[in-house]
């Protein structure tokens, strides 16, 4: 590996001249991935306790990513006007509101609103517990702004030969989140406070983000704009996405459809829907996998997905540097998505080694081909279309994750282990489809020639 250079921890900020440490944005990021996964491995036993089933446990994941649509553009367009560090300010304190609500709703007692039964969705009732906890995780989405501007905070800083390298350790920091928030799920679930225990968790891990954003973060000057540009249309009013730092002032942004006229880009967006659909109906149908068919505690739950984060660290940091200096971004997606889909079919039996197994492979597979893909993406989307492509692709992730989670529950509730099958098909597909890259590849390397 190589020496890192000293210019890759304090990062200049061309308009000051200051230099501004990536620590401390990173550790945002790190506390707001451990305050969402921390959630992970008692969510599903929560809404069981509460009157729900599968269904409900999907509609109930679904509502952050659903709000999250919702809110994070516009977060995103305020953070364009009035600074990062107000915006990020402003999605940490929604997010510890959010987890003091959520707290709030462990102590009410267990009344029915309404009950269905349903030969599609199951019989489940509503209780006032229960859709308390759906405003939480629907507030906690709605202010959900944290990793895309944290992202966008990161790209004012950041000179462009450095950016490739720096995301990369903000993917590090998401994932040790991931590690480390279901296994201290799993530890605090088995003291005496029960479920409340990792609530409280979440609650001092986001009290601890707040103040770190409040002290610790330097505002980035870089791209808050003089003052709110007038919104011509709804796609203005809501943001859309989070734009570029404008290097001149009167750029048109692109449009919509203008994108989707752009060569590769709509098949790359389709290819980014499937890829987050068939991961999001195994995130909501796994856990109820793993309670029916292999009888898991919290605590178990948590020690694997803290191993299946672990081998994906290990994946992302170790293997992926090295096999991407001797292949192609296409090749790696291909032989990622085929090891992926075979990680679903593996889940089926229910049998404890193969669930094991099944995670070394979803490490490797989703190790080498997300951030393959999302390589390619990029460097499809050329210098002038990034930040705009970058905002599309999120939109079609937050829709692909509201279908997937609820389409998990569901499938989970009539198909049981039978609904991997599902994902992997999903999987396999995207399989199939990424061939075509190889050919985008090709002739964008011959249009730079």
């Amino acid at each position: 590996m190589k020496k890192e250079s000293k210019n890759q921890e304090n990062t200049p900020d061309s308009l000051t001249g200051e230099k501004i440490s990536l620590l401390p944005i990173l550790a945002v990021n790190f506390i707001s991935t451990l305050g969402f996964s921390i959630v992970l491995p008692f969510l599903v036993f929560l809404v069981s306790r509460l009157g729900g089933n599968a269904f409900i446990y999907g509609l109930a994941s679904s509502m952050y990513p659903a709000f999250q649509l919702i809110g994070a553009p516009i977060l995103g367009r305020w953070s364009d006007t009035y600074g990062r560090k107000k915006i990020l300010f402003l999605s940490q304190l929604g997010t510890l509101l959010s987890w003091i609500i959520f707290l709030g709703a462990l102590f009410l007692p267990v009344v029915s609103l309404f009950k269905i039964d349903s030969g599609i969705l199951g019989a489940f009732t509503v209780t006032l517990p229960l859709a308390v906890l759906f405003f939480a995780r629907a507030l906690d989405g709605l202010t959900g702004g944290n990793v895309s501007v944290a992202n966008a905070y990161l790209a004012d800083i950041t000179a462009e030969r450095d950016r490739s390298r720096n995301f990369g350790k903000m993917s590090i920091s998401e994932n040790l989140g991931f590690i480390v928030g279901p296994a201290l799920a799993g530890i605090l679930s088995v003291t005496a406070y029960g479920d409340v225990a990792p609530v409280l968790g979440a609650i001092v891990i986001s009290l601890i983000g707040t103040l770190l954003i409040m002290f610790n973060v330097p505002e980035s000057k870089e791209c808050a704009l003089e003052g709110p540009e007038e919104a011509e249309n709804v796609r203005k009013i809501f943001g859309y996405e989070i734009r570029e730092c404008r290097t001149a002032t009167g750029i048109k942004k692109p449009e919509f459809m203008e994108i989707l006229r752009l060569p590769y880009i709509p098949y790359m967006l389709c290819l980014y829907f499937l890829i987050d659909l068939g991961y999001n109906v195994f995130y909501t149908a796994f856990p109820l996998h793993a309670i029916s068919a292999l009888n898991w505690s919290i605590a178990k739950m948590g020690i694997y997905f803290t191993v299946l984060s672990g081998l994906l660290i290990i994946v992302q940091s170790t293997l992926l540097p090295r096999v991407s200096r001797k292949h192609s971004d296409a090749t790696l997606i291909i032989f990622g998505s085929l090891i992926l889909g075979t990680n679903f079919l593996l889940l089926i039996p229910g049998n404890l080694f193969l669930t094991y197994l099944a995670a070394g492979f979803f490490a490797l597979g989703d190790g080498l081909m997300w951030p393959s893909f999302l390589s390619l993406l990029s460097k499809v989307a050329g210098r002038k279309y990034q930040g705009t492509i970058q905002g599309v692709a999120s939109s079609f992730g937050g829709l692909a994750s509201i279908t997937g989670l609820i389409l998990g529950g569901l499938l989970y509730e009539t198909l049981s282990g039978t609904s991997f099958l599902i994902a992997g098909l999903v999987i396999y597909t995207v399989f199939l489809l990424n061939f075509r890259l190889r050919r985008f590849e090709e002739q964008r390397i011959l249009k730079s020639r």
